[in-house]
């Protein structure tokens, strides 16, 4: 009896060994798995490069066959194409008239519509349509495009308050609309066909574009400075007679500052206009140049860099518009009655004078 045992503990060694061989072969089996779930992850991100690298190379033949400037590859023809002219492309006139030449550079009234003016109204068109469709379909829940519009305009609005304080509240609807035509403006240099098509051009690249929006700002901070004050306070800010009260000296001196302050009245719309059109002309040259060298894919970091100045001019257009309004409704009364209680004023975190304790 004792001698049948071990052979009866045989077999179930035996099937042991059988169950860890068949582990093992688990096991190995596994590891085959793994191996094919991690090969496709290496294939995937290869076919992702290949597959950018394929569509850069069919957007450059698109490029190369549909909007390669004429003569390229030669790089001189291809710029010379590329090139915008500083008078924009008439698209329609009442009759058609040929200016006389002339020695020196004059101003002419010719009554026309260009591409740049075109394109102007298509960026107001949609303004329009964005802004009154948000502003009559207003949801308890925001959808994505209300709540993109109000997050830029209390962006905007927490930014022009910010530099002028509760006077600037009237002013942040100018402001924010002026903000985002000039910006809209700007980034239409940005289109693959915006210097193609010939009724489209950015219309800040065209100075009488630029001249316009000066002139809506230059006469909007002097109405509202004759406005607020009357027109007697507001001529009094350049035309300043009452330190002649004082002395001839501080009469002169006052004098004089207030007729060179009317003097630079009329610069501020110059340098307006030609600040933002001499960014966006240039920034459109610039585009052109790249283009026609690189074409395709590879001016995309001109675009990003034309698209942050685009940015920037239209920030620096309608601050300075908004700082012009706000110097304007300041009269030189409200300075005289600042500069004293400032005067009183401790500096720095100096509080009162402590009193003495009572002794006891």
């Amino acid at each position: 009896m004792t001698t049948e045992t071990p052979p009866a503990d045989a077999p179930d060694t035996g099937s042991t060994a059988s169950d860890t061989g068949s582990t093992a072969s688990d096991t190995g089996s596994t590891a085959p798995d793994a191996g094919a779930e991690a090969a496709p992850t290496r294939w995937t991100k290869g076919r992702k490069l290949l597959v950018a690298i394929l569509i850069i190379g069919v957007l450059d033949a698109i490029v190369m066959v549909f909007f390669a400037p004429p003569g390229f590859p030669d790089p001189k023809q291809g710029i010379n194409s590329n090139l915008e002219l500083i008078p924009p492309t008439v698209i329609w006139e009442p009759a058609p008239q040929v200016p006389e030449p002339t020695g020196s550079l004059v101003v002419e009234f010719y009554p026309s519509i260009t591409n740049t003016i075109v394109t102007s109204w298509v960026v107001m068109v949609l303004m329009i349509v964005v802004f009154v469709g948000v502003a009559r379909n207003l949801h308890r829940l925001p959808t994505r495009v209300q709540n993109t519009i109000e997050y830029t305009y209390e962006a905007l609005e927490d930014f022009a308050m910010g530099l002028g304080g509760p006077r600037a509240r009237p002013y942040v609807g100018i402001f924010v609309a002026l903000f985002v035509f000039i910006a809209l403006a700007n980034w239409t240099d940005l289109l693959i066909f915006g210097d193609k098509v010939n009724w489209m051009r950015t219309p800040t690249s065209d100075i009488n574009i630029t001249i316009g929006l000066a002139l809506f700002s230059f006469f909007l901070f002097h109405v509202e400075g004759t406005r607020r004050l009357g027109g007697r306070r507001y001529l009094a800010k350049f035309f300043n007679f009452s330190g002649f009260r004082r002395s001839a000296v501080d009469g002169l001196i006052d004098l004089f500052v207030g007729l060179t302050e009317f003097l630079l009245e009329f610069f501020k719309p110059i340098t307006l206009a030609f600040r933002l059109w001499g960014n966006m002309y240039g920034g459109g040259i610039m585009l052109g140049v790249f283009t026609a060298l690189l074409l395709g894919i590879l001016p995309l970091p001109f675009v990003f860099l034309e698209g942050f100045i685009g940015f920037v001019q239209a920030l620096i257009f309608s601050v300075l518009t908004l700082m012009f309004t706000l110097l304007a409704v300041e009269s030189h009364d409200e300075e005289a009655h600042a500069a004293p209680s400032m005067a009183t004023e401790p500096e720095g975190n100096v509080g009162p004078p402590l009193t003495a304790a009572p002794s006891s």
